[in-house]
């Protein structure tokens, strides 16, 4: 992605330390890379729901005088010409088709990034390795937790779930390290609740290496992971939608399938005894 225009913008807020309402301008700016070149900053503010001034604050805090500069700057680095479909991409539709087309654009920034395959084959040995491996994810993210363990546990010999809070949260992960555990999958979608990052410090502590999927690589996450791989969210909806990190969750299944050797005769078995039992419909 380093040559892609998103690539670019993501490289220029990396190793700036960004407050929460920043991370949300950076995260806004990546995903219309196409289009923060020629937006203003009140246009930009509407996008992001942020204040105008807070984009202007963004922008000194990336070391320029305003966001003027910046704009400049983003111009020098960016083609040269507006996209013609960037302009009236949602026109004529109505706010369910636009969530819908967000999404869709979602997806293509993830294909884009997955152009790259080495960080999701690195993801994939290091879950195949793990034994017990841990898949954390609470609140919004429990679901894409438990959709990953699910399918997980048909090809990996011990899976750990941990999709709720509290007190037991730690004492989970210190049993799974005594087990031998290496590695741990986290699912971390906004809002980020204090529990998972808190969970994240303690796991590393641990010794653990932390693989996360988030919303951006600006997410409060990102600095209590080894190795974070961005998954857009969409936002158009009271709710945020989640397709993005549901099909990167499938795709890390997929690498960390390719890695363990007995995953295809674990299937097999599977499939024979859920025949036995009369498991499905046909």
């Amino acid at each position: 992605m380093s040559d892609s225009p998103a690539g670019r913008l993501q490289a220029l807020f990396e190793g700036h330390r960004l407050t929460p309402t920043q991370r949300r301008i950076a995260h806004c700016m990546v995903r219309r890379a196409a289009d923060a070149p020629f937006l203003s900053s009140v246009e930009l503010a509407e996008l992001a729901g942020v204040s105008q001034p807070s984009v202007t604050r963004f922008a000194v805090a990336l070391g320029f005088d305003g966001y003027p500069a910046l704009r400049r700057h983003l111009r020098e680095v960016a083609p040269p010409e507006r996209p013609a479909a960037a302009a009236g991409e949602d026109a004529g539709h109505n706010e369910y088709q636009q969530a819908v087309l967000a999404e869709i654009e979602n997806l293509r920034h993830l294909a884009g990034l997955l152009a790259d395959p080495a960080p999701v084959e690195r993801v994939g040995r290091l879950l195949a390795g793990s034994r017990p491996l841990l898949v954390l994810g609470l609140r919004a993210a429990s679901s894409q937790a438990r959709g990953f363990a699910y399918f997980a546990a048909k090809v990996h010999p011990d899976v750990r779930l941990l999709d709720e809070g509290g007190s037991m949260l730690t004492d989970r992960i210190d049993a799974a390290v005594r087990a031998g555990a290496t590695a741990l999958l986290c699912f971390a979608l906004p809002r980020h609740p204090r529990e998972v990052v808190e969970a994240l410090e303690y796991a590393r502590a641990a010794g653990l290496t932390v693989v996360t999927v988030a919303e951006s690589a600006f997410a409060p996450v990102a600095a209590h992971s080894d190795l974070l791989i961005p998954a857009a969210v969409g936002t158009g909806l009271a709710f945020d939608t989640a397709c993005a990190p549901m099909l990167l969750g499938r795709v890390l299944l997929e690498a960390m399938a390719d890695e363990l050797p007995d995953a295809q005769a674990r299937l097999e078995q599977f499939d024979a005894k859920a025949a036995e039992r009369g498991l499905f419909v046909e």
